[in-house]
């Protein structure tokens, strides 16, 4: 070593210590095998590590960090807990957004969604009002590119959100995506309050933003306002010129009387609600809608919340990420910028987002990149967390510690007679200041939309008399929605009021196991019948219990009592296989007919 080198090295204060090592970063909470990859070790010897603290525990079971640290010293592995990843798909409302600067507060245009029944008139109210842009100087209104356009009136601009409807509007509430200021529901004057029309009634209410009511189609000989607004009381609607606090305009999108005053009132009820934004920060928004292009590749319509997109930018958009290659407007023309309720079309993400997604711009690409990275990697623990939103088993617990003050029910039933008094009864039960609140009623089968209502609410969903569709219950398990199916109002009733009082017990209950469809049938001896069948989903046992529905009715329930692929005995056929299904007395199989396979197991009555 030279003189100058350990001169050098010497300059060190004496006694100085090294920097302490932080070692491994783990997250708050993480499965076994995660823990294991992290600290590069096998599961099964962190599985053995924990066995001899006394914990029992499986690869993928869930333990807290404490936990993480304890089994990691005792491996001579060092270890530091990490911070969440921050869930960007989980955006506030515009106007709870957290603001750094207060001064930066800017007023920012409300964002407008068009709700209603089918053939009521929200297509051509959209067409309308496109039309009656003054921004734009082109004849015949404007070239929508996107999903999402602008109109200004009076020098005061509105966004328009061109979605399918409310199920669009709920899927996205239901991931978190408070994407809407105020919610216009259509109704025709000539055809009144319809299913779809009380359906978007009670999305937007559960979706706590203002409605402005829209009586379409009042050209017509036959319209009647006046039905309509009488009709809107018995859902709890009060218009103004009745006492109420709901506005309501009476106008005709194919004439386009009335538009004009639909305008004035949507930006009133927007200066009453101080929208505001931050357009100095870095941009935060919410997909829209995405798709990918065969030339220009993923594209992803984004309404901006806060902040200023810019081309250039990087972004981070759910488990995507990219760098802004080019931005278009509503008119497909190119932008350079973005501000708080813009909606603009992006092009640059490594890969198609999803509706819903929120969009955050950061530094720089490798930023973009490891919060990307860090947010897969919490993906299968965030997954073993995705418990029942909320569920009658812990309803009681969530009652005890103050995260619940009111239990939210979405209700179907078989037939219209059965809902009124099961929703009375249920309303008058409450238990310790906890009520029951009713959020939807409907009759017929337990769709998606209901499980997307029930996501986005925070509620449970009902059945009497009915079941969920095979989509909706594929659904409710993927988002963890208790789905309960009773044919007694009796143990409804008791359920609910046990649940309540933290006194529900196990029962038996069905557990599908998969479906087949019959789609030839043959004759076996004189009298039985086989059918020939593809499995849809899941799998068919011999021995099996089964049920065969046919026009989404049951028409007869016992066991699988024969099985076979092509002419050998099997135990067992999965989905996507062709096999021949024989059920125990019955004889009368027709191309079409569903054949529906479940068990049965403990659990808590009226669980599906």
């Amino acid at each position: 070593m030279t003189e100058a080198s350990a001169a050098k090295k010497s300059t060190k204060p004496a006694g100085t210590k090294k920097k302490a090592k932080r070692g491994i970063g783990v997250p708050s909470s993480l499965t076994v095998k995660h823990l294991g990859d992290l600290i590069d070790v096998d599961p099964i010897t962190v599985i053995k590590a924990l066995m001899k603290k006394g914990i029992m525990v499986t690869i993928n079971q869930l333990i807290d960090y404490n936990t993480a640290a304890m089994v990691a010293k005792d491996l001579e592995v060092e270890v530091h807990e990490e911070p969440s990843v921050e869930q960007v798909n989980e955006a506030p409302k515009y106007h709870r957004f957290a603001i750094d600067d207060e001064s930066n507060r800017q007023p920012r245009p409300p964002v407008i969604t068009i709700m209603g029944h089918v053939d009521h008139g929200k297509t051509r109210l959209l067409d309308a009002i496109r039309q009656t842009n003054v921004m734009d100087s082109e004849a015949g209104g404007i070239t929508q590119h996107i999903g999402a356009y602008q109109v200004e009136v009076k020098e005061q601009k509105i966004t328009f959100l061109d979605t399918p409807g409310h199920e669009a509007f709920t899927a996205m509430r239901a991931r978190g995506a408070h994407v809407t200021d105020i919610a216009i529901l259509v109704v025709a004057a000539d055809d009144g309050i319809m299913p779809q029309t009380i359906e978007a009634i009670n999305h937007a209410k559960a979706a706590e933003v203002p409605i402005v009511i829209a009586v379409n189609k009042i050209d017509k000989p036959e319209a009647d306002v006046d039905r309509v607004k009488q009709q809107l009381t018995e859902h709890n609607l009060l218009i103004e010129e009745w006492g109420g606090e709901i506005i309501c305009i009476p106008l005709s999108a194919k004439t386009g009387e009335g538009i004009p005053d639909l305008l004035e009132h949507l930006l009133l009820v927007a200066e009453m609600l101080e929208l505001t934004a931050d357009p100095e920060r870095k941009a935060l928004g919410l997909v829209i809608e995405s798709e990918m292009d065969t030339t220009k590749g993923p594209l992803a319509t984004v309404l901006i919340q806060q902040g200023t997109l810019k081309v250039g930018d990087s972004v981070v958009v759910g488990d995507t990420w990219g760098k802004i290659k080019a931005m278009f407007n509503d008119k497909g023309k190119h932008a350079r910028k973005a501000g708080p309720s813009k909606p603009v079309e992006i092009m640059g993400l490594n890969k198609v987002p999803v509706a819903g997604d929120g969009l955050k711009a950061v530094t720089d690409d490798k930023t973009a990149r490891t919060q990307v990275q860090k947010a897969l990697r919490e993906k299968e623990t965030e997954t073993m967390q995705a418990a029942k939103l909320l569920s009658l088993e812990d309803i009681y617990k969530q009652i005890k510690s103050g995260a619940v003050k009111e239990l939210k029910i979405i209700l179907k039933t078989d037939v219209q007679g059965s809902v009124d008094p099961i929703k009375s009864s249920l309303e008058r039960l409450e238990v310790e200041g906890v009520k029951v609140r009713i959020i939807h009623t409907g009759t017929g089968t337990i769709t998606e939309q209901d499980v997307f209502l029930a996501v986005a609410s925070q509620a449970i969903v009902i059945g009497f008399n009915t079941r969920p569709e095979e989509g909706a219950r594929r659904l409710a398990d993927n988002e963890g929605v208790d789905i309960r199916a009773y044919d007694v109002i009796y143990h409804l009733l008791e359920d609910v009021e046990k649940a309540l009082n933290g006194l529900l017990e196990p029962v038996i209950i069905e557990v599908v196991d998969g479906h087949a469809e019959v789609r030839a049938v043959f004759k076996v001896g004189k009298r039985d019948l086989i059918a020939g069948s593809y499995i849809t989903d899941g799998k068919m046992n011999r021995g099996a219990l089964a049920r065969i529905i046919r026009a989404g009715e049951m028409i007869h329930e016992a066991n699988i009592n024969s099985l076979k692929r092509f002419k050998d005995d099997a135990r067992e056929v999965l989905t996507g296989f062709e096999c021949g299904i024989g059920v125990e007395g019955f004889a009368d199989f027709k191309v079409g007919d569903i054949i529906e396979s479940y068990h049965q197991e403990e659990a808590h009555r009226g669980q599906v």
